[in-house]
């Protein structure tokens, strides 16, 4: 009876203790991020990054939370937002490219910033090397400024008589844009083709950078990556079209919208790669430490409908090498 008495009291102080201790338990931190989207919420690149997350085992709304902010393209804006996205108290700031990126380096010191797209992370003052970058940020390159001249050079392939070639670009503090278009300038060079250099510094400007292509008589039109002329691709590639100009751009989906040619690293899965950096910061790595990462393959993507419509037969060579060629 004594026994069954001293067991009673225990297990009744068990009952009594195990809330308690319950209730000493600390809940669980649920990290903070920030997301600056240079384009809108429809995004796919940040469709590419959540699913990034969801690889990593994170679910959005329980065991992350991300805050958006959305520049729709207007490069003016980033500051602003990647401003707001600071005061939010974020563990780590998620941007796209180079301008971006500056535009939060110019906030916080100390907040982590994970960049997906700058063509030149050294060259724009990102980070101190590619191997050690050094700071507060880190992340993945596209090595765009290297592309631009491969560009042209696949532009004349798929189009050989093209001799006046109107270059989009936008400079708006991006020091890849100025490398990206030396390296065009060379390239016209050894391709014999004359350069019409026209910046688009809005979205709303495009019609008339076409226009003025046209004007200039440019019989082709290679559109440098930027975030201006990334949230008007289907524009781009319909403008590009019913003036009958054969275009390029990095991205895929410029093809996929109608354009001739794109050839780019795949923008998305810098983005999915992003997560990894993100997780990595949050369990305690510093950007500092962390290398940027360089696009390991390099997509080429021909439109053979538009081809087609443009009156080019694309050389046999030129198809073998395509990642895609949509009929």
């Amino acid at each position: 009876m004594i026994l069954r008495a001293a067991l009673a009291g225990i297990v009744a102080l068990g009952l009594l203790v195990t809330p308690l201790a319950a209730e000493a338990q600390p809940a669980r931190r649920v990290p903070r991020i920030g997301v600056l989207g240079e384009l809108s919420p429809a995004d796919p690149f940040l469709a590419a990054f959540r699913q990034g997350l969801r690889e990593l085992g994170y679910i959005e709304g329980q065991s992350i939370v991300v805050e958006y902010r959305y520049a729709h393209g207007v490069v003016e804006r980033f500051p602003e937002l990647a401003a707001e996205l600071i005061r939010l108290n974020v563990e780590v700031l998620l941007v796209g490219g180079a301008v971006a990126a500056r535009s939060a380096k110019a906030q916080t010191k100390t907040v982590p910033i994970v960049f997906v797209l700058p063509g030149d992370p050294v060259g724009s003052g990102l980070v101190a090397s590619l191997a050690r970058p050094g700071g507060n940020a880190t992340g993945t390159s596209t090595l765009l400024p290297e592309l631009s001249r491969k560009q042209l050079e696949l532009l004349k392939s798929a189009a050989p008589r093209i001799s006046r070639v109107t270059v989009l670009y936008n400079s708006a503090g991006r020091p890849g844009a100025g490398l990206a278009l030396d390296a065009t300038r060379e390239a016209a060079r050894a391709l014999a083709v004359e350069l019409q250099i026209v910046e688009v510094r809005q979205p709303n400007e495009l019609a008339s950078a076409i226009a003025a292509a046209k004007a200039h008589h440019a019989d082709a039109l290679l559109a440098l990556s930027a975030a201006v002329l990334g949230e008007r691709l289907a524009q781009l590639a319909e403008l590009a079209s019913q003036h009958r100009l054969p275009a390029i751009y990095v991205r895929r989906e410029f093809a996929e919208a109608g354009g001739l040619l794109a050839y780019g690293p795949s923008f998305p899965d810098n983005y999915r790669r992003a997560a990894t950096y993100v997780d990595r910061i949050l369990k305690g790595a510093k950007p500092a430490d962390l290398p940027v990462e360089q696009p390991t393959k390099i997509e080429l993507v021909i439109n053979l409908k538009t081809a087609k419509a443009l009156g080019l037969t694309i050389p046999q060579s030129l198809l073998q090498r395509a990642d895609q060629v949509i009929e």
